[in-house]
């Protein structure tokens, strides 16, 4: 069976009644969680991003507090399920200036986290990725809005120490 395209399926959709479209959500909310994430975002989140982005900063603290800096397999662990965490929020939001506010803010949990990232790579690395992730998405910003995120990026960056090269 081949799926629709998007304009078809906008075509159909356009075409139900009012009562067999909310039939229809209801039944695609029952189908699969992230179908629900995504409709709860879209009907009582997604007029304040602010609000939005708070709760989500507050649920990357909460798993943050679980990490143990001395356990290097386990702080890892946490860390990438800190990271699913934003990466979902910002692909529910769409919005760049969630993602870019997510990720410093990921960055910034991990630095004070007390994780030695001199000896710990796996994460060194996926931090340099991840700010590489953010000034991309900073770069899409409008102009009064990059500045604030550029500087909070910057500082960032310079926290971090730098990734070792391997030779070949």
């Amino acid at each position: 069976m081949r799926s629709a395209t998007v304009k078809e399926i906008k075509d159909e959709l356009s075409a139900l009644p009012h009562k067999e479209l909310v039939a229809l959500l209801q039944r695609l909310a029952r189908f699969k969680k992230d179908n629900k994430e995504l409709l709860t975002y879209l009907l009582f989140e997604s007029t304040d991003l602010d609000g939005y982005l708070t709760a989500i900063r507050q649920e990357m603290l909460e798993g943050m507090l679980d990490i143990r800096p001395w356990q290097s397999w386990l702080a890892k662990k946490t860390i990438r399920k800190t990271l699913r965490i934003a990466m979902k929020h910002i692909r529910l939001s769409s919005s760049r200036q969630a993602e870019a506010d997510l990720l410093l803010h990921f960055i910034r949990l991990v630095l004070d986290s007390g994780i030695d990232l001199s000896t710990n790579l796996v994460v060194l690395n996926l931090c340099h990725v991840q700010a590489r992730k953010a000034r991309a998405a900073i770069e899409a910003l409008h102009e009064d809005l990059q500045f604030e995120y550029r500087l909070a990026c910057e500082q960032l960056e310079l926290s971090l120490p730098d990734a070792p090269r391997r030779e070949r």
